[in-house]
């Protein structure tokens, strides 16, 4: 070994030395916490990290009920949350700055209206009790199909349910009907429940996205990313083993492996090139936001207007290689 090479490698020892305890310690990880409710379009996020493709510095804070999720993120608990986008509105309603990076799923039936057997169509709710989930998609679900049907909400007694009191409100005939989504909704159709409004009548209306505090953006963009890789690298093994996947994901969804797979079948993920265009500044998730910030402004779940031109961000799709 040369004598200058010597001596540079026992200058460093020695500042080192001269440092505080830990202050040649690698850096440490920037932590990422994520809120999620239980929703299967939600699950490819867990697959990925039992499946050891997620950065181990990701955590995730799981929550009984979408408005637990949005309280998180309106007391700054959390750096990220998978929240449909009337309920980032909500947030952002609020003050908090939330920017979507990643459109997860676009529900085509997952969404549903279950009713009780003696309930035999939308318009047959005039009257009865409906169970929702107010302060998130529910409340949002609820209005349209009230549209639709033209029943006003004044002609419905609504009652407060989150998902994890629904089935057994249900079960014991507390309510004639429930507004829900997967996992709830195929539990409550194998009570004997069917289906009277799903979100194949609301195309690319409940969209669900990956949406980061304003701040997070600010941070090098490689843990994003990467979380990004691992999105897309689940789903792949989602479509290459769905037996599997499904049995990984049976704990978190209280479902067999085959109502899995089913209630995946009410979902469409959107691929990167998908991505890319809803997030690109006037592309397709801000004109989607524009339409139902209106729509949740007429229905009285909204009272302001919202800016919503920067509420997508493609930071996470600007490399080709993703």
């Amino acid at each position: 070994m040369g004598g200058s090479t010597w001596r540079r490698r026992a200058r460093a020892a020695l500042a080192c030395l001269a440092l505080p305890l830990g202050a040649c310690a690698p850096p440490v990880p920037q932590r990422l916490e994520i809120a999620t409710n239980v929703w299967p379009g939600y699950e490819p996020l867990y697959l990925a990290r039992d499946r050891g493709l997620l950065d181990p510095a990701i955590d995730f804070v799981e929550c009984t009920s979408a408005s637990d999720v949005m309280r998180v993120v309106r007391h700054g608990a959390v750096d990220a949350a998978a929240l449909t986008l009337d309920e980032v509105l909500l947030v952002r309603a609020a003050g908090v700055d939330l920017r979507v990076v990643l459109v997860l799923d676009v529900s085509h039936g997952a969404d549903a209206i279950v009713a009780q057997p003696s309930v035999t169509s939308l318009a047959g709710l005039r009257g009865k009790r409906v169970g929702v989930e107010n302060t998130a998609v529910g409340g949002y679900v609820l209005a349209r199909a009230m549209q639709i049907a033209g029943l006003a909400r004044d002609d419905l007694r609504t009652v407060h349910l989150v998902p994890s009191e629904q089935q057994r409100a249900f079960v014991e005939r507390q309510v004639d009907a429930v507004v829900t989504f997967e996992p709830t909704r195929s539990l409550l159709l194998a009570q004997g429940g069917h289906v009277v409004f799903d979100s194949t009548q609301l195309p690319n209306e409940i969209i669900d996205v990956l949406a980061v505090r304003a701040e997070v953006l600010a941070r090098p963009p490689s843990q994003l990313r990467a979380l990004t890789r691992a999105w897309f690298g689940a789903l792949a093994e989602l479509e290459r083993d769905p037996q599997e996947a499904a049995a990984l994901m049976a704990g978190r969804l209280r479902l067999p492996p085959e109502g899995i797979i089913a209630s995946l079948g009410g979902l469409r993920f959107p691929s990167i090139a998908e991505n890319r265009a809803f997030l690109r500044r006037e592309g397709g998730l801000a004109r989607s936001a524009a339409g139902l910030a209106a729509s949740m402004i007429e229905h009285g779940l909204l009272t302001t207007a919202l800016d919503t031109t920067g509420i997508s961000s493609d930071v996470l799709f600007k490399e080709p290689s993703l």
